[in-house]
């Protein structure tokens, strides 16, 4: 009988592994990008020509090869990464590459020309389709280059797989984004045609490489994410919600400097983002995260594009709580400055503790303490030290400006609409509306938890007449109704009657808002699609349309009132619509704005 089963010779088991590692371009690019790196390279350039389909060429300043481990590295399973088995679990470079330059070789006329800084000359090396085809002596600077011309030019079945030159070097671009953001102190350099690119300074950190990427308004609209737990840590940056938009957006996750694709860590940043963006904003996001050795599988993809965490569930929590906090914070809220300061990054450790500003923390802090400006009445006349003019610098206000006999703090009603308040550097604008809202819609999500119903009883009960759908949603959610303050009961027919009704400020129309809120949940909306499950979609109807309007007169008791309440919120920055409650215009803008 004929034996059917026979071994591939190498030239084939080369262009089968190439398969696997080489689709277009842009992978060559990124194995050889992760090998400069590896080498320790400090600045990185990349020239393609026809898109990377006739030549990509990589050169390096790292430590380069001897010509011995030149001619090892195009063998296959030819490795600096590893020695064993074991060694697969913590690699601590870009990983195990042992089919990248062979297989690279295999596919294309290839020449690597490298030197180490302990030897005189250096060595190039030239192969075709696989073949080595030449070593000569080399006269360079310490490093490496690798040139690949003619890509797919023994497997034009492949080659007919590629896209247009414009689409090959968009995507080589993307490579090489993802890899200058996570190694920003190395430069890096991208031509195409001879025409610039991508110019990248070394940079101080991942902030300062997305300005050099994508320019000083794009940093200058980003929040810091940074949260550890034990064992896990997450850093990086995320769009503040004022500056999201829908459609295109920019999302790079990294694990030990490795970029990966994992869809559902990037719907837990949207899970974090949920009720401070419209439903439909993509906001940007760029996020590191380290984890114990061990944990996380970085070999499971041939062009280790994706990674498999043992505990997935717990990775996505932290990546959903990291963004949830930095939306916490003042800096996530809108503002009038052109190029606010971009952020900086620190680490915050992640610990549950009782909030004694919260509702269940005790005797309410008042919030105003946290964000205006306090001063004693010697900060307002001017001292012989203050010049001329009177004046006095930032260091000397902010020594002595908090103080027991400081006077209160002022807060003002602008056009009925808005709340004016001076913080402690510059002022605060809110949006009464928006901001009752953010405030209604926490205590309504508090009070689903709690069981306590917020309902007074009405002496001349509501009788309400309603469509067949609408008659049907109130059946349907007549407990979260009654969590609101809506008690209703069927009357027959399509007729219900309102016994009682929320009182959540003196102007509020209840029949109004009950229809309203009833027809917007029978009938759907942008804003209750967006909810995450049906309690959120009650409570996002409900805030909305029992939120004090814009156009309603507050006296000064409802002014202080609602600016208590919303900075007891936990995103007092953001409305459930995903606008801003908040617009923050600094003091430095004031001056600058009169020419200070």
């Amino acid at each position: 009988m004929p034996r059917t089963i026979r071994i591939l010779p190498d030239s084939v088991v080369n262009q089968i592994a190439a398969g696997e590692v080489v689709e277009r371009p842009a992978s060559v690019v990124k194995e050889l990008l992760e090998n400069a790196l590896d080498a320790g390279a400090r600045h990185v350039e990349v020239h393609l020509q026809g898109g990377g389909k006739r030549v990509v060429r990589v050169s390096d300043d790292g430590m380069g090869m001897g010509r011995e481990d030149a001619l090892l590295a195009l063998d296959r399973h030819a490795t600096s990464k590893i020695g064993s088995a074991e060694d697969l679990r913590g690699v601590r470079t870009f990983g195990f590459r042992g089919e990248a330059l062979p297989s690279i070789a295999s596919i294309s006329r290839f020449v690597l020309e490298t030197r180490v800084a302990a030897e005189e000359v250096g060595s190039r090396i030239r192969a075709r389709g696989g073949t080595i085809t030449g070593v000569e002596d080399l006269a360079r600077a310490p490093g490496t280059t690798v040139t690949v011309e003619n890509l797919f030019f023994n497997a034009p079945a492949r080659g007919k797989f590629l896209k247009a030159s414009s689409t090959e070097v968009r995507v080589v671009s993307e490579a090489v984004s993802g890899l200058a953001l996570a190694n920003p102190s190395v430069g890096f350099t991208l031509t195409s045609d001879e025409r610039p690119l991508l110019e990248l300074p070394p940079a101080t950190d991942v902030v300062e490489r997305i300005e050099g990427l994508w320019g000083a308004e794009v940093a200058s609209q980003l929040l810091p994410v940074e949260l550890r737990e034990e064992g896990m840590e997450l850093r990086g940056v995320i769009q503040r919600p004022d500056a999201t938009r829908p459609g295109f957006r920019r999302s790079y996750l990294f694990v030990g400097k490795r970029p990966f694709r994992e869809p559902s860590l990037i719907q837990a940043a949207d899970r974090g983002y949920r009720t401070t963006i419209p439903a439909e904003h993509r906001p940007w996001l760029v996020l590191f995260l380290d984890v114990r050795p061990g944990s996380v599988d970085v070999n499971v993809h041939p062009s280790k594009a994706e990674v498999r965490f043992s505990d997935r569930a717990r990775v996505e929590q932290l990546v959903e709580e990291g963004v949830r906090r930095a939306l916490e914070s003042e800096a996530s809220s809108a503002t009038f400055e052109v190029s606010p300061a971009p952020p900086t990054l620190r680490i915050r450790e992640r610990e549950k503790e009782e909030d004694p500003t919260g509702p269940e923390g005790g005797e309410v802090e008042s919030q105003m303490a946290l964000f205006l400006a306090r001063r004693s009445p010697s900060d307002l006349e001017p001292s012989e030290e203050d010049g001329e003019d009177g004046g006095r610098s930032n260091a000397d206000i902010a020594d002595s400006g908090v103080t027991e006999a400081a006077e209160p703090p002022r807060l003002w009603q602008v056009h009925r609409a808005w709340i004016m308040a001076e913080v402690r550097d510059g002022l605060l604008l809110i949006d009464q509306h928006a901001a009752h809202e953010r405030v209604l819609f926490e205590e309504i999500m508090r009070s689903f938890g709690d069981g306590q119903d917020a309902g007074q009883r009405l002496l001349f009960p509501l009788t309400i007449r309603l469509t067949p759908a609408e008659y049907q949603v109130v059946e349907d959610l007549q407990g979260l109704l009654l969590r609101t303050g809506f008690e209703v009961e069927g009357f027959g027919g399509d007729t219900v009657i309102v016994q009682a009704v929320p009182s959540p400020h003196p102007y509020f129309d209840a029949e109004r808002c009950f229809r309203e809120m009833i027809e917007e949940l029978a009938h759907g909306s942008e804003l209750v699609r967006s909810a995450g499950n049906q309690h959120e979609r009650v409570a996002m109807s409900f805030a909305c349309k029992a939120a004090v309007k814009a156009g309603q007169a507050l006296d000064a008791r409802e002014i202080r009132e609602l600016f208590e309440r919303l900075f007891a919120t936990e995103l007092p920055y953001h409305d459930v619509h995903g606008r801003p409650t908040t617009v923050r215009l600094s003091r430095t803008e004031l001056e600058r704005k009169f020419g200070r």
